[in-house]
């Protein structure tokens, strides 16, 4: 097709390129038909990750379709000052925060969405984007802890649609149930939100900001940690809740930063969880804080006899079927070309072959 570029500007530029990988990953998802005792997830990017259910059950965790830092010019103290950076350095400014992934979803073009959960309301776990596609777009219920609520809430998205989960408490749909456990993201404790919540109070407990899950589907269950650190309480969740895959959070920290949790405490919680399957998430997104997960393969290894549990490190994007893939090691992106390839003899071949 010929290309006239006077009628290209950057608006064309963004709706042809972005998200970069169009509208694959929404179809795959679609189309995706989940056999019996299995599930099926996908890799959003950050803690965002897609479980689908044998009754078509579609859930959305962290689901967030943003960026980080979009200049270096280096925003006011007073824009800063709550960021999680800054609160645990006592800094005046912090890195930039640039995200290394590509967007592989969109979120405009998703139709089929039964739950949107979030586990706290850092910028990253949290989206007014994915808000509004899928208040337009489906029937999807909001699941989160109160402040998420509120936050929802606050955006317009119909408190009937809003569902409040504290630790202990659980929601069902069709062939999964949802429970929300204890979190430990203490840097969620030091970052109220600048405004307060909707009721003029800054609350104080964690169980108002963040919780964890575990998603128990026919399948098998899924444990998702968002941005929690370490804490003895995983091994009481171990005890409490059958664990086969784990979704934890793994990350390189700067000098005076606990933000994100090093390969040894990150290995440490899927021993304590008993889970079968490890699959670390997050450190995929930020620049500054993107680790060699190959530090985690050699650490696994090395202490195999107390680490019974099998590492799978996935890539964004990614499909993992359980119990299929739990013993893939590291995801690699298909290449099998199928049907790409045909032995028809009257294809033509370029002559130069």
């Amino acid at each position: 097709m010929p290309v006239d570029i006077s009628k290209i500007d950057r608006d064309t530029w963004l709706r042809s390129v972005f998200p970069e990988w169009g509208t694959y990953l929404n179809e795959e998802i679609e189309e995706t038909r989940v056999p019996p005792k299995k599930f099926v997830m996908w890799w959003l990017t950050c803690c965002g990750v897609w479980i689908k259910t044998p009754a078509k059950v579609d859930i959305a965790i962290d689901f967030w379709v943003q960026r980080g830092e979009t200049t270096k010019k280096q925003l006011p103290y007073k824009q800063i000052k709550d960021a999680q950076i800054i609160r645990m350095t006592g800094a005046r400014n912090y890195p930039p925060f640039l995200r290394i992934a590509p967007h592989v979803i969109d979120p405009f073009q998703v139709r089929k969405l039964d739950a949107v959960l979030s586990t706290h309301i850092h910028g990253d776990h949290i989206c007014e984007f994915v808000a509004a596609a899928a208040v337009k777009n489906t029937n999807a219920l909001f699941i989160g802890p109160p402040l998420c609520g509120e936050k929802w809430l606050s955006w317009g998205v119909p408190k009937k649609r809003i569902v409040v989960l504290k630790p202990g408490q659980s929601y069902k749909i069709k062939d999964t149930q949802i429970f929300a456990v204890e979190s430990f993201d203490r840097t969620a404790l030091i970052t109220p939100p600048p405004e307060g919540d909707l009721r003029g109070k800054m609350p104080v407990s964690m169980d108002e900001r963040a919780v964890n899950y575990v998603i128990k589907t026919p399948g098998g269950s899924i444990y998702h940690s968002g941005d929690s650190h370490f804490s003895n309480g995983y091994y009481r969740h171990g005890k409490q809740h059958k664990i086969d895959v784990a979704l934890v959070s793994y990350g390189d920290n700067g000098p005076g930063i606990t933000d994100k949790l090093t390969a040894s405490d990150t290995l440490r919680i899927g021993r304590d969880l008993n889970a079968k399957v490890l699959m670390p998430i997050h450190w995929d997104m930020w620049a500054t804080q993107c680790p060699d997960p190959n530090e985690l393969v050699l650490l696994h290894q090395f202490n195999k006899h107390q680490m019974k549990f099998k590492l799978v490190i996935w890539k964004v994007g990614g499909k993992f079927v359980y119990p299929d893939d739990q013993d893939i090691g590291k995801y690699v992106y298909p290449k099998d070309y199928g049907d790409y390839f045909t032995d028809d003899p009257n294809i033509p071949f370029p002559s130069f072959l």
